[in-house]
């Protein structure tokens, strides 16, 4: 008896096809679609990328309770088995293992996680592995902090310093024991002042409490920094740069807004080329990228100067400020003196 697909492909299917009596060869095929179709939605949902847009979602998809929207910590021994996913995330991520890890893809690259790594992603970036069919009991702990926990803070002024989160780092770094516990305490803060009633402490307390583990990270990083050159071959990392340096010198108030062309140009591809490769490896669109680029400068603009609405508009590339003001609204669900309002009070 045929008990699964690969013993189909095992059996000549010619001679299936001649044992069979008349009456049941559309039978035969009927069985045999079924058993093509069922291993291709397998082989889909297993390749398929979970869109972790905010804490909330990510901890219903782990099956554990959301205390707070804009902040979380995750002891993954107390969760169900799970199966390997690659995750889009919508919030910074910091993970610690100690239990069995191995091969993540990170990006377009393989991250190299072992017990006793830290390991870090940030808003927009593609973390995780394809579903094999095995589930798996995860271990060690997870930091979670939507970026709007940090907007109009001093953390969120040096986020970019922290080059542990960026598609350039290929590996995972590894901490001592004593690192570890030192970790593992800012992480009991957080989560004792996630436990507790909020009080008119607890953002400042859970904010630095991130700042200090961010920092003694940095430290972790620079004392286990490699020589040599790494290599910048991912297009996600020089993307990223791209980004960046569109923005922060001055280049979009003296040429407009940035444009899915002038990325593919700067990768000599064309638009849609250069669109399907970022889509193929991340669910998304390089217009997605930009778009979430100019939001979020937007914001921090608003909410950390004193700029008029009108002179954030020609620093981000608008020639108009009517025309940032229906974008803003359109993507963001309010105007930018609303939101500046909203934060700022």
């Amino acid at each position: 008896m045929l008990q699964n697909y690969s013993d189909i492909l095992q059996f000549d299917v010619y001679k299936i096809w001649i044992m069979l009596p008349i009456s049941k060869i559309s039978l035969f095929f009927f069985y045999l679609c079924v058993i093509f179709a069922n291993e291709t939605i397998l082989c889909e949902a297993m390749n398929s990328l979970f869109y972790a847009n905010d804490i909330a979602t990510y901890s219903e998809w782990i099956g554990v309770e959301t205390r707070n929207p804009l902040v979380g910590l995750i002891d993954f021994s107390k969760v169900k088995p799970l199966h390997p996913t690659r995750k889009l995330y919508g919030f910074y991520a910091v993970f610690l293992g100690v239990g069995k890890c191995g091969k993540i893809r990170y990006g377009m690259n393989d991250y190299n996680y072992q017990k006793g790594d830290l390991m870090f992603v940030a808003p927009g970036q593609v973390f995780g592995a394809d579903d094999d069919g095995a589930a798996f009991q995860p271990s060690g702990f997870l930091l979670m902090f939507h970026p709007d926990l940090v907007r109009s803070t001093p953390l969120e002024n040096v986020m970019s310093k922290y080059p542990y989160f960026s598609y350039g780092m290929n590996d995972a770094f590894h901490i001592s024991r004593e690192e570890r516990l030192i970790v593992m305490d800012c992480f009991r803060r957080i989560g004792y002042e996630l436990r507790h009633p909020t009080d008119e402490h607890s953002w400042e307390l859970i904010i630095d409490g991130i700042k200090t583990l961010l920092d003694y990270c940095s430290r972790f990083f620079t004392h286990q920094l490699m020589t040599g050159e790494k290599q910048e071959s991912d297009i996600l990392v020089k993307f990223e740069r791209l980004l960046d340096d569109y923005f922060h010198s001055g280049t979009a108030k003296m040429n407009g807004l940035l444009t899915v062309q002038h990325c593919a140009d700067e990768f000599r591809m064309s638009p849609t080329h250069f669109s399907d490769m970022l889509k193929k490896e991340t669910g998304r669109t390089a217009s997605f990228f930009i778009t979430a680029k100019v939001i979020d400068l937007a914001k921090r603009a608003l909410v950390s100067s004193e700029e008029t609405v009108n002179e954030i508009a020609y620093s981000l590339g608008f020639q108009y400020s009517q025309h940032f003001t229906r974008w803003f609204k359109n993507n963001v669900g309010c105007t930018p003196g609303e939101y500046r309002t909203y934060i700022c009070g």
